[in-house]
């Protein structure tokens, strides 16, 4: 059995508020665009910022985390590199990229409670719950 390992961690801001479609009576199916940006001293010596675009989907996202995912909001996204392609109409063949997300969570406060929203988007632990704080008494250091 070979052993592979596909998984992305980005924080960013999002680009749009979340748009949710709805596949059948039980899926809903949840996206947005989010911003990365990595800087880099230019051959000039000053200082360039590279902006990245990424595609992220969410299956059943909580009502609670859509609420929390707006525009321009800090986020960390955790989650897969999905790959596909299509042909349009003109018959050009187009590839995407886009990231399924497994792991979100808001990097900013919603105004009413401290702390992250940690929300996993496996089955059905999206519940908008606030993570909890580790003690760090089992840490080795």
């Amino acid at each position: 059995m070979a052993f592979s390992l596909n998984r992305i961690m980005l924080i960013g801001n999002l680009g749009r508020d979340v748009e949710t479609r709805f596949s059948g009576d039980t899926l809903s199916i949840s996206s947005f665009s989010l911003a990365t940006t990595h800087s880099y001293k230019g051959k000039d010596g000053n200082w360039v910022n590279e902006t990245t675009w990424h595609n992220i989907t969410a299956y059943n996202l909580s009502d609670f985390m859509k609420e929390q995912l707006k525009k321009g909001k800090k986020v960390y996204v955790e989650g897969r590199l999905k790959k596909g392609e299509y042909t349009d109409k003109e018959g050009v063949k187009r590839y995407t990229a886009e990231v399924i997300s497994e792991r979100i969570i808001s990097l900013e406060g919603s105004g009413e409670s401290s702390g992250n929203s940690d929300i996993s988007s496996e089955g059905s632990t999206q519940d908008g719950s606030i993570s909890p704080v580790d003690s760090g008494e089992d840490l080795p250091f």
